[in-house]
């Protein structure tokens, strides 16, 4: 039988990676990269020194210099790591053509039909790891294995700067002792109902039968069925298509006033639409509005509505809809669309669409 070949690369720390390779005296400090404490920020990411604190990406600022008094909280720059990304996938090119970006510094890698190093996978990544660090001083890990399920699952085993491999005759072994919260998509919420039937690892997993799965967890539950013994067909795509257009922001401080959300939701309009205006040579063609308030409670809501446009009156209902759910002071406002999946335009379902922005 033969098995595809797939690695995934992912990038140790990345935005503060960059920034510790290019001030070495941030060597061995607590260094993270995010928004500012005074402006209500959250944190991107942040290095192993920081983690020992408990502290991770996505916590508020605030929050980590809480914990920890001596992180050292950069801005971020986005401009140097898209040149660093770039650096990184242009090493991926040299290896196959055939790459799927997940983000700026994470990736799947097909290299079953390659010829190099006699099409040792394993080696292969060795030498992909050796010269992101060679051409751009920064260190990756990798997984490899038969999908991208199990590949993804490798690359964090050994994190930071490692390398680990799940060969076929190792598959089975490795499954059933694999906690089920490291399957891709079990949240908070899934884990907790999975734990509350007594599942924790793969192996109590593949114990529940595939319609109970499907009955308790719908169409995720056959997911669910075949991860659990390490089945994933998908393929590594090279195009990724783009679902959705965000944007959103935190403000300075909680606002209660419905009518001074509205002068921050005028902004992200304006926003909106110049992101859009930059994807439109892209065809992107808009089914939905949506828009997400985060209370002061961190209680969210998001609410949408069908559309072929940005419309801002749509937006501001959306708004006085997601208010009136529980009317509590706003922590931050975000706003977006949804596009057509490519299967649906190539069906002819819109036709001569136009972007309409009022």
């Amino acid at each position: 039988m033969s098995y595809r070949k797939i690695i995934h690369i992912d990038m140790d720390c990345f935005f503060a990676a960059v920034e510790i390779r290019d001030n070495p005296s941030l060597m061995g400090k607590p260094v993270a990269v995010g928004g500012s404490s005074v402006k209500r920020g959250v944190l991107c990411t942040c290095n192993y020194e920081a983690r020992k604190y408990g502290i991770h990406s996505a916590m508020s600022t605030e929050e980590a210099l809480r914990i920890c008094p001596d992180l050292i909280v950069l801005p971020v720059n986005s401009a140097k790591y898209r040149l660093a990304s770039s650096q990184v996938f242009d090493i991926f090119k040299k290896y196959t053509e055939i790459i799927e970006p997940l983000s700026l510094d994470e990736a799947f890698l097909d290299v079953t039909d390659s010829m190099l190093f006699n099409n040792s996978a394993t080696l292969i990544a060795e030498d992909i790891k050796a010269s992101i660090y060679n051409a751009c001083k920064l260190t990756a890990s990798a997984g490899v294995s038969v999908n991208k399920f199990l590949a993804k699952i490798a690359s964090d085993w050994k994190k930071p700067n490692g390398l680990y491999v799940i060969t076929p005759d190792k598959i089975k072994d490795f499954i059933l002792k694999l906690p089920v919260k490291k399957i891709y998509g079990v949240g908070k919420v899934t884990y907790e109902k999975l734990y509350n039937m007594g599942i924790i690892t793969c192996a109590d997993l593949q114990k529940i039968s595939l319609d109970i799965l499907i009955e308790k967890f719908g169409s995720f539950g056959e997911r669910l069925y075949e991860l659990a013994r390490g089945i994933d067909n998908r393929e590594v795509c090279v195009e990724r298509e783009r679902k959705s257009l965000s944007i959103e922001t935190t403000f300075n401080y909680d606002i209660s006033d419905l009518n001074n959300i509205y002068q921050d939701l005028d902004n992200l309009i304006l926003q909106l639409h110049d992101r859009l205006v930059k994807k439109y040579s892209e065809n992107f063609i808009i089914k939905k509005q949506f828009l997400k308030l985060k209370f002061y409670d961190f209680t969210q809501t998001t609410v949408e509505c069908l559309s072929n446009g940005v419309e801002s009156v749509k937006f501001y209902d959306l708004l006085t809809e997601g208010y009136k759910r529980y009317k509590k002071p706003v922590r931050l406002l975000g706003i977006g669309v949804r596009f057509i999946e490519k299967d649906a335009k190539e069906q002819n379902l819109v036709k001569n669409h136009e972007i309409n922005f009022e």
